[in-house]
């Protein structure tokens, strides 16, 4: 072994890029919960499938662009690693001074690539056909994904550069995939049969248990070592998660007068993904703040959501996308030096340049994603047939795109 081997932390990253993996299962549980009987292996294949293909892309050429040589701050060589060529047993990952292998780094970085297309998945439940959604997985991970990936967390990227900061993916991540599950929405339109109540809340908790669960690998191995900054974030993950799953849980219940299980899952989701962006540059207090706006405004958000009747099926634009983009906001007023020297003072610390390069940020990379994204189905709608028809929604997918039933009768 390289003597500049640090073995703590490789094993913790390890263990973290473990953790995330684990989130995409999480993931298909969570929204297989959530759909009909008849559509619970569409939802989830469409995840597992990004856990495979996205694999093969990262492999190929995605670790490239993400972290390859810079073109303009927008995107890496797409040759420079591409089949990991370079990469040996001794190459080590120079981002910081943790003393991991760059292997560790490469494993690390898909993880986040398998689950953020994964996500949006939830937005176009019970419509999309295989072919279509594949062609979607591929196009939205090299022209959404990995430039921002790049922009934001290689050294060499345009927002890095200028200042801008999302510790585990508030934009990177959940912002994009928020927007462009929006856009998704509008392209796709309304289901024509309306489905809307959970089949399995059972499977919905343990999802989210998984979730919940992987974001600490998410959240605090983001540091990319193991140090005081780690910890924080750590437990910024839990306390911004479980305030925001209350603060849901007692608007619902105010509102419809019952103490409800599935908004008590969803909420935590919400705060999970509100705290992404900034769960290494705030005190445990701010990531409380967090929990509670994250809560309330993604709450409100839904219901905005179904008042003006856009059919996001799995609500992955009122909890990822304005978590996401809210996180990086509240980021802007409450990071502290004071909780990460490596960071930034947010605007209650006298930093209000760095809150409005927050801000422009979160715009930037939520218009791009919402534009590419509308752009990418139109031109796979001129390749492919993109939706299902009335007959195949009122049947169920599972059976007529894949052949198998997740509950067959008489067993």
């Amino acid at each position: 072994m390289n003597a500049s081997v640090n073995v703590g932390n490789t094993a913790f990253m390890l263990i973290c890029a473990s953790l995330v993996m684990l989130m995409t299962p999480g993931l298909a549980f969570f929204y297989g919960g959530l759909v009909g009987r008849k559509n619970v292996l569409t939802i989830m294949i469409q995840s597992f499938m990004s856990l495979g293909w996205t694999t093969v892309i990262w492999y190929a050429f995605g670790y490239s662009l993400c972290f390859g040589p810079d073109w303009h701050g927008i995107i890496g060589n797409p040759l420079t690693y591409a089949f990991l060529h370079g990469i040996t047993l001794h190459t080590m990952f120079t981002g910081n001074d943790a003393g991991i292998p760059l292997v560790v780094h490469v494993a690390y970085q898909m993880m986040f690539a398998i689950i953020t297309p994964a996500l949006i998945t939830g937005a176009f439940a019970n419509r999309v056909t295989f072919k279509a959604y594949f062609l979607f997985l591929t196009a939205w991970l090299i022209f959404v994904y990995f430039p921002f990936v790049h922009m934001l967390w290689s050294p060499d990227g345009m927002l890095a550069k200028w200042g801008a900061l999302d510790f585990a993916g508030g934009l990177v991540v959940h912002a994009s995939a928020g927007f462009a599950a929006l856009a998704s929405v509008i392209f796709v339109g309304r289901r024509h049969v309306m489905e809307n109540k959970p089949h399995n809340v059972p499977l919905i908790a343990l999802g989210t248990g998984l979730l919940w669960f992987g974001w600490y690998g998410f959240n605090a191995g983001s540091e990319l070592r193991v140090d005081a900054v780690t910890a924080a974030a750590f437990l910024n993950t839990d306390v911004a998660a479980s305030f925001a799953a209350i603060t849901w849980l007692f608007i619902e219940w105010a509102h419809g007068r019952q103490p409800k299980f599935v908004g008590l899952l969803t909420g935590a989701v919400a705060g999970l993904a509100t705290i992404t962006p900034a769960a290494g540059y705030v005190s445990p207090t701010t990531a409380v703040i967090f929990g509670l706006l994250a809560g309330a405004i993604c709450y409100y958000a839904v219901a905005l959501k179904n008042r003006v009747r856009l059919d996001d099926a799995l609500d992955v634009w009122g909890v990822h996308g304005v978590g996401g983009f809210l996180g990086i906001t509240l980021l802007g007023i409450f990071a502290s030096k004071a909780w990460n020297p490596n960071g930034a003072d947010g605007l209650l610390f006298g930093g209000g340049a760095f809150f409005v390069k927050q801000v422009v940020s979160a715009l930037v990379c939520s218009i791009w994603a919402f534009v590419f994204t509308y752009g990418m189905l139109w031109l796979i709608s001129r390749v492919t047939v993109t939706t299902v028809g009335p007959d195949v929604e009122e049947h169920g997918l599972d059976m007529h795109l894949h052949g198998e039933e997740a509950y067959p009768l008489g067993l």
